[in-house]
């Protein structure tokens, strides 16, 4: 791979819509990067991408910034090498740094006259958290609700003539030390963090229906070392959490109830994991390996219910966990539909599982949003129907959305990659 460090060639940037986004979810386990682009109907056409294994990173949050570092600059050349474009600047996931949510309420006097951007701001500076909390750095300022002379339910404000405008805020920060490690990780890739989006909120952009966004709606997305949380009513996201707890810890259980190593842990996981242990067979066996033993003859052959009544406890944890905080907020009686999604979600039995502890209606979310734009293989896994890559599909859909804020690319040359899903696909199967 070359050394970004040295040998990159800086692109140039292109104001308007025509440009390419690129973005960047580094995560647990793997670090992806995509660059799509914005068509003028707003949806995301997936350009290219590339996708490398996470080492550097644990819960979310930086733990060894030279593999960070590593792990950004190969995703990011690969999606470079895609497309045939020089990323600038990337808008980055954000799911550790221990995410909090406020609500704030501003009030601002109009005078008689029509509402302006410039009211708008000054309502979302008045709602700003005080700066008691100064290891901690806003990442959203998201407006809720505007009410104007009282009368609430009012949509966009701006041009309406009031007395008095009233702006419901979500602020969510997160701590500035994890912040600044992960960009520092990309600035010394000679790159410019465009923004940072919170996991949660990224992800229910990618797989949410327009209909679960206003009646009420909680995704929860099971990464490798997190499992994030983000409520939407009424469009709108009002609620983010994040949990310390992944697919990972199922892994490291395994392998410590068994006696196996981690990556034989990750495998029998994949291939035999069942979330539910009364929908496993009572005779059914897996062979398991030996720590420090390589001969395959002195398998351990036990029954695979021992499987599940390791993965059953810790996911039923995490789900327990998830309902703690939605009720503690009071967001579990907002959110009516529950949305799985992330790697972690695609266990066998785990839709029950969830429905079974959060008492709700349950699907399984894809990144649906994406358009993938006929590029790839045919029967390779397509990376706009992976549950894995919702995040990373969520920073090209936010970017759709706040197209004031897009970082560009320049659009000369772009390649059409015809492997691209069969890259991604290989890629999938062997590491996750």
């Amino acid at each position: 791979m070359k050394n970004r460090g040295i040998d990159r060639k800086v692109g140039r940037s292109f104001p308007g819509g025509g440009g390419l986004i690129a973005v960047l979810d580094a995560g647990s386990s793997k670090v992806s990067c995509m660059i799509g682009q914005v068509d003028p109907s707003g949806g995301i056409r997936l350009a290219g991408m590339g996708l490398t294994a996470s080492h550097g990173i644990r819960a979310g949050t930086v733990v060894d910034m030279a593999r960070t570092r590593e792990a950004v600059g190969r995703a990011i050349h690969e999606a470079e090498v895609a497309t045939g474009s020089h990323v600038e600047s990337v808008i980055v996931n954000i799911s550790g740094g221990h995410p909090l949510s406020h609500t704030y309420t501003a009030h601002v006097d109009i005078g008689s006259r029509a509402v302006s951007e410039n009211d708008l701001r000054r309502a979302i500076a008045q709602a700003r958290p005080a700066q008691e909390q100064v290891k901690m750095e806003i990442v959203h300022s998201l407006p809720v609700e505007y009410a104007i002379d009282g009368n609430r339910g009012v949509r966009d404000p701006l041009g309406m003539e009031a007395d008095q405008l009233a702006m419901k805020l979500h602020v969510v920060s997160a701590e500035a030390a994890a912040l600044n490690n992960l960009r520092s990780c990309v600035e010394e890739c000679h790159l410019a963090v465009e923004r940072f989006v919170v996991s949660p909120y990224a992800s229910g952009l990618a797989v949410l229906l327009e209909d679960e966004r206003q009646l009420g709606t909680a995704v929860i997305d099971m990464g490798s070392g997190t499992t994030t949380v983000a409520v939407f009513v009424e469009g709108r996201c009002i609620w983010v959490d994040s949990l310390p707890v992944g697919g990972w810890h199922v892994t490291s259980d395994i392998a410590r109830g068994l006696g196996t190593t981690l990556a034989d842990a990750e495998r029998l996981k994949t291939l035999h994991g069942h979330a539910m242990t009364s929908a496993i067979h009572y005779h059914e066996e897996i062979d398991v390996p030996v720590v420090g033993d390589n001969d395959e003859t002195h398998m351990r052959h036990l029954p695979k219910s021992m499987l599940g009544q390791i993965i059953q406890p810790r996911l039923e944890e995490t789900f327990e966990l998830v309902r703690s905080r939605l009720e503690a907020s009071g967001m579990f009686a907002l959110a009516g539909h529950i949305v799985l999604t992330g790697g972690a979600s695609q266990m066998p039995g785990i839709r029950d599982l969830a429905h079974y502890i959060l008492d709700r209606q349950i699907r399984h979310g894809r990144p649906s949003r994406l358009i993938s734009g006929g590029i790839g293989n045919a029967g390779a896994i397509d990376p706009a129907a992976n549950p894995s890559l919702a995040t990373c599909a969520g920073l090209l859909a936010f970017a759709g959305e706040h197209p004031a804020e897009l970082p560009l690319l320049p659009t000369e040359g772009l390649s059409q990659p015809g492997g691209l899903f069969g890259r991604v696909g290989q890629w999938l199967r062997e590491n996750l």
